[in-house]
Parts: structure tokens; sequence; C-alpha cells
């Protein structure tokens, strides 16, 4: 069965850094491009990057743009989201899925920016 376990979010004031992890199971994650979404409190998920399978392209929505890097490890089938310069608009729930979607999503890991 496919599953999703994110972790390292957690409470940092604005300009910090965080580190996501989401580790993978239940398919051949090499074969699989990923995406990273986020959920804020109230609004829909939404997209937040994207990395090829063998992780020599990415693609980011604009409001992340230029501070998170995502990057995976095909042989830990992990794939890891950089955060820096964090805002207080990036707080929310942040989740990791196939490309296409697959189901059952994980629990996501909060992160949440504040003073």
């Amino acid at each position: 069965q496919v599953q999703f376990v994110e972790s390292g979010g957690g409470l940092v004031q604005p300009g910090g850094s965080l580190r996501l992890s989401c580790s993978a199971s239940g398919f051949t994650f090499s074969f699989y491009f990923m995406r990273w979404y986020r959920q804020a409190p109230g609004k829909e998920r939404e997209f937040v990057a994207r990395i090829s399978s063998a992780g020599d392209s990415t693609m980011y929505a604009d409001s992340v743009q230029g501070r998170f890097t995502i990057s995976r490890d095909n042989a830990k089938n992990t794939v890891y989201l950089q955060m820096n310069s964090l805002k207080p608009d990036d707080t929310g729930v942040y989740f990791c899925n196939t490309v296409p979607d697959s189901a059952p999503w994980g629990q996501g890991t909060q992160v949440t920016v504040s003073s």
C-alpha cells in the first residue's frame, strides 16, 4: 500500500528555515515525479514544488520561487523541501505525493511561521 510520512515541520520565526522530509513506500519511488503541497487554515491545498523522477528537473509555485528547494534521494525513497526566508504566509500543513496523485495522502507536517 502507498504510504507517505512527512516530517520536519515546526514553529519558526519569519526569516527562518526548515527542512521537510517525506518518506515514501509501497511503490517504485524512482519511477515517479514527486510534488509538495501545502494547505493553510481555511484554504484549499495548493501546489508548492515538483521534482522529476531522476531529480534533474524542478518546478516551483511563484510564491516560493527562490526561497524553497525540492530535492530527492531515490536510494532512501525520500523527497525533501528546504525552506528558507520563511514568511507567515508559508504557514500550513505540508504534504508530499506522486505525480499523478496517489491515495491515501499522508498526515502532513505542520509548519507555523510566527514571531
